[in-house]
């Protein structure tokens, strides 16, 4: 991929902090891209991001926002266009895992994230994403095939995802704003159990490619997605598994 083929264009990566979201905001900016990050709580793990970010050559700024709660999130989003004046590229990566026979309150948390919150967030973008961006919504292929006892309140929030972007695919059309969705297999970040784990090498035994994927590898697909080769991309999912929904 080209450098600087994202040059004056504003990204905002929900929970970009860790994991998948920092390796796509440093990608974002390696590509000349201007970044703001979300994060929740980790202020010195953003701090650390956001001077990757502004040693890559990017306008970066870190906002503190729950993505569970709505007004955070609209105030976060008012926050990006005050200081950037519009946003290009939306990634919404922020999401949380849980698993296990789960108690209705923390169903209900885990949804007010990775749906209620992915939604609020994209609606509060919208008026202030540009003619032509870009919508990238982070999934996971337990969305699309659940493979292991445990995962259906959390496999259920990631197909709505994949609901949501196909829906929003046909409603920004006119706009030439794309939705597309990256749906990652095993992840080698601290939201995984580790890969020479017990647990991670039954997980590894599954994936035909026999590893799991590193976060830069997402970041890749995500910044495809984000540029111009990918224009006439949109209510597609991008999987990148290593062949586990195969």
């Amino acid at each position: 991929m080209s450098d600087n083929i994202l040059s004056g264009k504003i990204a905002l990566v929900t929970g970009g902090s860790r994991g998948i979201g920092a390796a796509t905001a440093r990608r974002l900016a390696r590509l000349g891209a201007d970044v703001v990050i979300t994060y929740r709580q980790e202020a010195e793990k953003a701090a650390a991001v956001l001077g990757d970010l502004r040693a890559a050559g990017a306008k970066a700024e870190a906002l503190r926002a729950d993505q569970a709660d709505r007004d955070q999130v609209t105030a976060m989003v008012d926050e990006v266009a005050r200081q950037f004046g519009r946003i290009d590229i939306l990634v919404n990566s922020a999401a949380v895992f849980r698993a296990g026979e789960l108690a209705a309150g923390d169903r209900d948390a885990q949804a007010a994230v990775n749906v209620t919150g992915l939604a609020d967030t994209t609606y509060a973008a919208l008026p202030h994403l540009s003619d032509g961006g870009r919508i990238i919504n982070l999934s996971s292929a337990l969305g699309t095939r659940a493979g292991t006892p445990g995962v259906a309140d959390y496999a259920a929030t990631k197909a709505a995802v994949g609901a949501y972007t196909r829906a929003w695919a046909h409603d920004l059309a006119p706009r030439r704003i794309t939705v597309n969705v990256v749906e990652c297999g095993l992840v080698d970040t601290d939201m995984a159990a580790p890969p020479d784990s017990e647990l991670g090498r039954i997980f590894v035994s599954m994936i035909p490619l026999r590893r799991y994927a590193s976060a830069d590898e997402i970041g890749a697909a995500v910044a495809f997605l984000a540029g111009p080769d990918a224009g006439y991309i949109t209510g597609s999912t991008l999987r990148v598994d290593g062949g586990a929904v195969a």
